[in-house]
């Protein structure tokens, strides 16, 4: 069982209601840094994939709400949480976490720097939260029609992303190791956008091989089916991301109609529908190499 600290419950959900109030959509944590509240699946013997739907607490960041309310009742269902996670890739924010780690000897702030030099960008200012280990979590704010995927090391040692699906500790969480604290001067700003090339850096390549036709067709299937099962506030994330795979993959011209169809009868229009698979089509595009 775990040890109650209510008053840095109390504070933990304090500043995770403050978070909320900028746009921010929370859950609770553990002193581990985990979703404070286990999977209401986890004794099921052959548990199907939710997402929520059951209504129930505990399914990490599809619990994580800008609601008052919901906050409220989820620490309440969480007496022991001293922290809370902020959910990434969600409107407004879409946030984007940049985790600049200190651990393993690496020097993940001078291998942003390079990556900045090398590819012709600046980090603008933003929000920075120091963690109790000396590392630095850096808010991005990413485009709405972009799927970003959580990497660890992928962008360069010590560097890991956090993006949809993902979740920061935010400031004023504490955790086993000590607080999480926001930078001086850094607490009233809002997440900058991300840059455009560290954007591309940070989405998945093209796969260089083309599927079978069958393959092709099963995977066709499945990025459809994909798109239809999307909720309300899920619908055009899940479109790009569907269109992501379809390009990547060699299948994104044929499977522009039936994804388009997919995501008007969830509720998408017709032209935002395509404007996003537009832009999934521009993002997966292999980039021009500058010699």
């Amino acid at each position: 069982m775990a040890t109650i600290d209510r008053r840095a419950t109390t504070l933990a959900l304090a500043h995770a209601l403050s978070a909320a109030e900028r746009g921010l959509a929370v859950i609770p944590l553990s002193r581990t840094k985990l979703p404070a509240l286990r999977s209401p699946h986890r004794d099921d013997p052959d548990p199907l994939p939710c997402h929520g739907e059951c209504g129930r607490f505990g399914h990490g960041v599809y619990d994580a709400s800008t609601e008052p309310r919901r906050i409220r009742e989820l620490f309440a269902a969480a007496p022991w949480a001293t922290g809370y996670g902020i959910a990434c890739g969600l409107h407004p924010h879409h946030l984007i976490g940049v985790d600049l780690d200190v651990k393993s000897d690496t020097d993940s702030s001078t291998a942003l720097r390079e990556l900045a030099l090398r590819h012709l960008f600046t980090i603008p200012d933003t929000v920075v939260v120091l963690t109790p280990s000396g590392g630095r979590h850096l808010w991005l704010s990413g485009p709405p029609d972009v799927v970003v995927p959580n990497s660890a090391g992928r962008l360069a040692p010590g560097i890991d992303i956090r993006g949809a699906g993902g979740y920061l500790v935010g400031p004023g969480s504490r955790t086993e190791h000590g607080v999480y604290e926001t930078a001086p001067g850094t607490a009233r700003l809002a997440p900058a956008p991300c840059p455009p090339e560290l954007l591309r850096l940070l989405l998945p390549p093209p796969r260089a091989h083309h599927a079978t036709s069958s393959a092709a067709d099963r995977q066709g299937q499945g990025l459809v089916q994909f798109v239809l099962a999307a909720h309300e506030g899920q619908r055009n994330t899940r479109l790009f991301w569907a269109a992501c795979r379809a390009y990547e993959n060699g299948i994104g011209p044929q499977l522009v109609t039936p994804l388009v169809q997919a995501a008007v009868r969830t509720g998408l229009t017709e032209r935002e529908a395509r404007s996003t698979i537009a832009s999934a089509s521009r993002m997966t595009a292999p980039s021009p190499r500058h010699n």
